[in-house]
């Protein structure tokens, strides 16, 4: 069922989360004489909570922008860590059957996060790309004070090599002809090579990817066995069973985020999300989920290579002023040189996004990958000395 369904409207979800955070001042209240062990599990429930309603709350012009990824990415290192620390903090519970084999298959799917994080940082690079070409259409058109057929022609030949880079790698070789017919069949080969030469160098830039590994088939495999804890369990775990299943599906959903907002090897968004409605910050995150479903359906959206808005913006100017530049007859009245630097400025000012908000987020997905080492390497390292000493 989708999280609309049970939420209602957004303004129903607003007062279920006011409830909430009243509801968790009466738990608090009434825990007084709780443990530190108990306090300490239901804060982490608790700041899951907020960040995810947080990640939720932004308008549909912010969500999957630069920005916001940067925001998914520090709430993942923000529960990662509070998450290492219970851990530490209860490793009597941790290296304990059942406890300890929950650790070990969270472990596991880090591992395959991993080579979602080195997929993704490939997909950056090929943003970068796609920049050098963006600079070229401004250079050409954005810096001359007489725009003759000269700078349009460089202009049409860095949107054409655009367009074809950007396309989902699933689109049809007939796809790629029909964005190039009005260029001419020789540009048109021309530019199907370079997107082939393009997509190699792509392909090329992650040491750990192969060319049959899939972003998809990565994404389910984390998912697979995912299940929440039961009764028992809780109570066999004190309690950390939640605590591990909040944090894999935390890991689920953010790895499926990055997949869907940026360009990566066989990218798929056929996960399943199965979390039981009782958990705090299940409507959040279902929502979350659902909005994201939303994007990816609509009908600009449906071949994208990846749903990250500013991507949306690239292809949405590009396509605005190609279609300009063929329509361009010389010498150039004023009215249309008038509209054509006004394009060039709107393409330019995402350009300024993209260069600004691409560097700080390479550097987040290089901290989460370090961060998912130290803290498996930390948690096998224990789970082994407590082995050992038995």
């Amino acid at each position: 069922m989708p999280a609309t369904d049970y939420q209602g409207s957004s303004a129903s979800f607003g007062r279920s989360i006011l409830s909430l955070r009243r509801d968790q001042v009466h738990s608090m209240e009434a825990t007084h004489e709780a443990s530190g062990h108990e306090l300490e599990l239901e804060a982490f429930q608790r700041n899951v909570t907020e960040r995810f309603v947080d990640l939720f709350s932004v308008g549909s012009d912010d969500l999957l922008s630069l920005s916001w990824i940067r925001k998914l990415l520090d709430c993942f290192l923000g529960c990662q860590e509070e998450f290492r620390v219970i851990l530490l903090n209860n490793r009597s519970h941790v290296c304990k059957p059942p406890v300890d084999r929950l650790i070990h298959d969270f472990f596991e799917r880090c591992v395959k996060a991993l080579d979602l994080c080195n997929a993704i940082r490939d997909g950056i690079e090929q943003i970068r790309e796609w920049k050098k070409l963006i600079e070229i259409v401004l250079c050409a058109l954005g810096n001359q004070k007489m725009l003759g057929e000269g700078q349009f022609r460089r202009a049409k030949k860095a949107l054409v090599d655009l367009a074809i880079s950007m396309l989902d790698e699933r689109e049809s070789t007939a796809a790629m002809a029909q964005r190039n017919r009005s260029f001419g069949r020789q540009n048109a080969a021309s530019s199907r090579d370079q997107h082939h030469r393009n997509f190699g160098h792509f392909r090329s830039l992650s040491w750990s990817v192969s060319r049959s590994w899939s972003a998809a088939r990565q994404l389910q495999a984390i998912g697979n066995n995912l299940a929440a804890p039961k009764a028992n369990e809780i109570v066999a775990t004190n309690g950390i069973a939640v605590t591990v299943y909040t944090m894999n599906s935390i890991l689920l959903f953010v790895m499926w985020a990055l997949v869907a907002a940026i360009p990566c090897q066989d990218r798929g968004l056929q996960v399943h999300f199965s979390i039981p409605r009782h958990f705090q910050w299940a409507a959040a995150m279902l929502s979350l989920h659902e909005r994201v479903l939303e994007e990816s359906r609509k009908r600009d959206r449906k071949n994208a290579c990846g749903l990250l808005r500013e991507i949306y913006l690239v292809d949405k100017c590009t396509k605005s002023l190609a279609e300009l530049a063929d329509s361009i007859q010389y010498p150039l009245t004023e009215e249309r040189e008038a509209e054509v630097r006004l394009r060039v400025q709107e393409l330019g000012r995402v350009c300024e996004v993209i260069n600004e908000g691409l560097d700080p987020l390479e550097r987040q997905i290089r901290e989460v990958f370090h961060r998912i080492v130290h803290s498996r390497t930390e948690g096998l390292e224990a789970l082994g000395r407590v082995n050992h000493n038995d």
